[in-house]
């Protein structure tokens, strides 16, 4: 069929039993999807495998892609500064993202990448990898960033606007896929999750001023999970 993308999934090359250096390794080779034909890299995560603080986002942006680390772009920066105003330990946070390839549109002049939204069999896709970072990590909370990483947490049906600052029991909701829902396999049973905005969200909003403090906010329910 003209324009179908075929879209096989990432489970045969996530390697079992392994860490996230393991895990990492493994998905350079990643061909789960089309993403990774454009994308200059996988850019897999950040942050050490004692992290109490989990951070997911959406997907790699144009300078992650650059350089194989996630939020280390404009947004990455603003996050970084929403995680100190909130309290929170920077050193005890582990940072990824829903899908490791960075999907984009060129722009007309050909000189820019311009950031296009995984849709949900890309995220699918990518999904094996994410559940198998929470395979390894025992984190206390869970905070999605954007739409897009909460419902690939918690399941489509979710929504950011409706729950965002709130401190959730994970799972998060009852539509959670069950992947996530087996203590084995997931986050501690007794963790909790908090769903925001993305920081890229804050940098394209009217009043950014209000929208960074919103993200404080919510972040700072997860400083005081953590505090508790």
């Amino acid at each position: 069929m003209a324009g179908y993308v075929a879209i096989v999934g990432a489970e045969d090359f996530v390697p079992e039993g392994v860490g996230l250096d393991g895990l990492r390794e493994a998905a350079r080779g990643c061909r789960g999807c089309h993403l990774h034909e454009n994308a200059t890299q996988t850019v897999f995560s950040r942050g050490p495998v004692s992290a109490r603080l989990v951070l997911v986002g959406e997907q790699p942006g144009d300078v992650e892609d650059r350089r194989g680390e996630p939020f280390v772009g404009p947004a990455g920066k603003l996050l970084d500064r929403a995680i100190a105003d909130a309290g929170l330990d920077a050193e005890q946070t582990y940072t990824t993202n829903a899908v490791k390839h960075f999907k984009f549109t060129p722009a007309a002049s050909g000189k820019r990448r311009i950031h296009a939204t995984p849709d949900a069999a890309e995220i699918g896709a990518c999904r094996p990898w994410l559940v198998a970072e929470f395979s390894v990590l025992d984190p206390e909370v869970v905070v999605a960033l954007g739409a897009t990483a909460a419902k690939a947490l918690f399941g489509p049906s979710f929504r950011v606007t409706k729950s965002r600052g709130l401190l959730l029991p994970w799972p998060a909701s009852a539509n959670a896929p069950a992947d996530f829902a087996h203590d084995d396999d997931a986050a501690h049973e007794s963790a909790f999750a908090v769903a925001t905005i993305h920081p890229s969200a804050v940098l394209r909003a009217h009043n950014r001023e209000e929208a960074y403090s919103g993200l404080v906010a919510d972040l700072t329910v997860a400083a005081r999970a953590l505090a508790g």
